[in-house]
């Protein structure tokens, strides 16, 4: 099973569990309607399209409404901790989640326990509860924006709020971040670093970079990150080696976002209706296919 696991800001929307479609521009999870714009929305919605183009593979959605108060994110941990032994996973994407370091070592636990471990990929509040609790290297691919990943390179912040300024100071350069995350366990095996230049690196280093074509509109707009964790998600979760997949997504996102010709006002959903046609791009002309 290829699933995603992350809210949606609508307090009203019950903790659902579903196959995921795009109808109309919409995302429908067990028949419940969701607009595709930023967060976990924007994701999924990255993923179908993606998937247009590498085959039919069927996401389900563990979707719950949070904004911001912990509510729904607790519940989605709850039913996890509860069913996931009964789940057959093949990739996991966490997501928005309020981060819960005593629920999100339950969750550990219960993937421990499973016959074979999925591929774990984690981001934003998930990714910040795995560094909390030190399991960071459990996890087989970070997704950081540089403030994000400013915290996973503080060995001495027990949470983002924390982060010492000498950290942040833009005199820090990405790879010495990445280095720094990794010296102290504090990234996953694998991170995709996003921002005017996406860094794909592992505890050796830097192994990729990507900084074209650039829309220079993309970096003001909300969701593009999401974008790009839901193009590697799906890349990865069709058995393609992390690495590649976190390169081919780089490419794909930025590809998709010079397509759309963005201006300040594009939604992100105009990038994600350009992924199929820059994904077709990019494989054709980086890898033949």
């Amino acid at each position: 099973m290829l699933a995603v696991v992350g809210t949606v800001p609508d307090l009203d929307f019950p903790l659902t569990v579903g196959r995921v479609d795009m109808v109309e521009n919409r995302l429908s999870i067990d028949g419940k309607h969701v607009p595709v714009n930023r967060g976990t929305p924007a994701l999924l919605g990255a993923m179908v399209n993606t998937l247009k183009v590498l085959g039919p593979r069927d996401i389900t959605g563990f979707i719950a409404g949070d904004i911001g108060l912990g509510h729904g994110s607790r519940s989605l941990y709850r039913y996890l901790v509860e069913k996931g032994s009964q789940i057959d996973f093949n990739t996991i994407v966490f997501h928005y989640l309020q981060p819960d370091v005593d629920w999100h070592n339950k969750i550990v636990f219960m993937l421990n326990d499973l016959k074979k471990k999925p591929l774990l990929i984690a981001d934003a509040g998930f990714m910040y509860a795995a560094k909390m609790s030190g399991q960071a290297q459990f996890y087989d691919l970070f997704t950081p924006d540089v403030g994000e990943l400013s915290f996973l390179a503080d060995e001495a912040a027990p949470h983002p709020f924390y982060t010492r300024g000498f950290i942040l100071h833009d005199d820090n350069k990405i790879p010495d971040l990445i280095s720094r995350a990794y010296l102290h366990g504090n990234a996953a095996k694998n991170l995709l670093v996003k921002g005017a230049t996406d860094f794909i690196a592992d505890k050796s280093g830097v192994t990729f970079w990507v900084d074209s074509p650039i829309a220079e509109a993309m970096e003001a707009m909300g969701g593009t990150g999401d974008t790009i964790t839901g193009i590697v998600t799906a890349l990865a979760g069709t058995g393609m080696k992390i690495p590649k997949a976190a390169a081919i997504a780089a490419k794909v996102n930025r590809l998709a976002g010079f397509f759309a010709n963005p201006t300040p006002a594009t939604q992100v959903g105009e990038i994600i209706r350009h992924i199929p046609h820059a994904l077709e791009k990019v494989l054709k002309e980086s890898y033949g296919q």
